[in-house]
């Protein structure tokens, strides 16, 4: 292991956070707040320590995979604790345990909250928490792989190092070109809500923070009741249009704009996203309609936000979901296992796995009548083998299994069942709310230190896609010898 290379490319990324923390720091400057002091320590600090490889270690094109993977980890690793640093040093609800959960919270695009008064952070802080969605969403290193030159074969094993298998298949392009795809459409939609949502009354201040957290599908919002506080059909609007497309496949989305490619949406994994959502919302208006809203349009507004903010992973709220009739309550938790589309800023177990085990069912309920017949799967015109099927079902087998261990946790912890189970699935889905004690309207500040640590695991291993994380910890990985690309 070439551990001088991978700090050399870790310090990179650190460097790009220290650059972000100069830009909430002027944002606070700006605004004449508090937190100016703890975000410029902060920006110096994770900058010195991002130096310092730049300096020492030579620069290197050829790295071996196992490299490339360990310096992603470390990546996230590291950003998630700078990302502290900012709110240690300005106190207030912030012990290390809450700064830690915040901040991996943010990176990790998950969206939940120890914070019980949102409104009292200053600006700088409210935007540095907003930026934590933003990198998080497109992925800390493709951000700096896209914004720095080519690094070479090195730069193609980091790339592939942080998108999951499941989402490079789904691109057919090179390295340069995903990048390309991904940084175009992830700041040309960041820009487009920003324009839509000042155009619906909102300040630019929050047109911003909140486009960031929609595009990210990471659901961080400035206020306190979340998008309820704006209590506006046109912003709901919006921001539930973004969401839809964030939770898309970018590459569909570029080919789709970009390319006039008509066809780019007529694809069986988004019919089946786009469709699922729809069936989705009209079984939650039907179940709230009477017995929450008495009005069907009232009950079409609210389940239409609440679900599809779920099902592609956000989080944002403008109801209190967590006191519906339990056919609604068990509509977001199907949605915020599944979430939407690899290859998006989506979490979850994502829809094209869903669509797999799907067609793999299918498969199977034939050969069971007709066992010598041969039939083959197929997503869109590709034919998938019966290995990547077996990789999509291990995968839903681990997920789930890592979902209940940790809800067994934190139910011997002391939380209800309803809200450790909830919680770990928001947790490992990067969704944000769970149901009970930490719904949409409530937050995680009562959630014992331990249990917090126990989600904040769970974020970075779904973030992570659960075997990036797994293989860092194994200490074969860094004793083993590749020969460098």
């Amino acid at each position: 292991m070439n551990i001088n290379a991978v700090f050399r490319y870790v310090g990179i990324v650190l460097l790009i956070n220290a650059l972000f923390l100069l830009l909430s720091a002027l944002i606070s400057a700006i605004y004449l707040d508090l937190a100016l002091r703890p975000l410029l320590y902060s920006a110096l600090v994770t900058a010195l320590f991002g130096v310092f490889p730049l300096i020492y270690v030579p620069p290197s094109k050829r790295i071996t995979a196992n490299e490339a993977l360990v310096t992603i980890i470390l990546s996230w690793l590291l950003s998630c604790l700078v990302g502290t640093l900012p709110y240690i040093l300005w106190g207030g609800e912030f012990s290390f345990t809450n700064a830690w959960f915040e901040s991996v919270s943010g990176y990790t695009t998950t969206g939940s909250s120890i914070l019980q008064d949102i409104e009292a952070l200053p600006f700088g802080l409210l935007f540095w928490r907003s930026v934590t969605n933003w990198l998080g969403g497109m992925g800390i290193m493709l951000f700096v792989l896209a914004v720095l030159p080519s690094m070479g074969m090195a730069g193609v094993l980091l790339a592939r190092a942080e998108m999951s298998l499941i989402a490079q298949e789904n691109f057919r392009s090179t390295v340069k070109s995903t990048l390309k795809i991904i940084l175009t459409v992830y700041i040309g939609l960041t820009a487009l809500e920003t324009v839509s949502l000042m155009f619906c009354g909102m300040n630019l201040f929050d047109s911003i923070t909140h486009s960031f957290a929609t595009i990210a599908t990471g659901g961080f919002s400035c206020k306190n009741a979340s998008i309820a506080h704006y209590n506006s059909l046109a912003v709901e609007l919006v921001i539930i249009l973004f969401m839809v497309f964030s939770g898309i496949h970018f590459g569909l989305i570029y080919s789709f704009f970009f390319q006039k490619n008509k066809k780019a949406f007529k694809g069986p994994v988004v019919k089946y996203y786009l469709g699922a959502l729809i069936i989705g919302v009209i079984l939650m208006c039907l179940n709230i309609y009477h017995t929450v809203f008495p009005e069907l349009f009232q009950s079409l507004r609210y389940s239409a936000f609440q679900l599809i903010s779920i099902g592609t992973s956000t989080g944002f709220a403008n109801a209190d979901s967590s006191v519906w009739p339990p056919l609604s309550q068990l509509l977001l938790l199907f949605f915020a296992l599944q979430c939407a589309c690899a290859g998006s800023t989506s979490g979850g177990i994502k829809t094209d796995r869903i669509v797999m085990v799907y067609k793999a069912m299918g498969k199977q309920i034939k050969l069971l009548q007709h066992p010598r017949a041969i039939f083959t799967v197929r997503l869109g015109d590709k034919i998938i083998t019966d290995e990547v099927l077996m990789a999509a079902v291990v995968f839903i087998c681990i997920y789930l299994g890592i979902t209940f261990l940790a809800t067994a946790l934190l139910a011997l912890l002391g939380m209800d069942l309803l809200s450790a189970f909830s919680g770990v699935v928001a947790a490992i889905g990067n969704v944000g709310p769970g149901l009970g004690s930490v719904g949409s309207t409530s937050n995680f500040s009562q959630v014992p230190a331990v249990g917090k640590w126990i989600l904040t695991a769970a974020m970075l291993l779904g973030r992570l896609e659960i075997y990036g994380l797994i293989i860092f910890f194994q200490p074969t990985i860094w004793a083993a010898k590749q020969k460098p690309m």
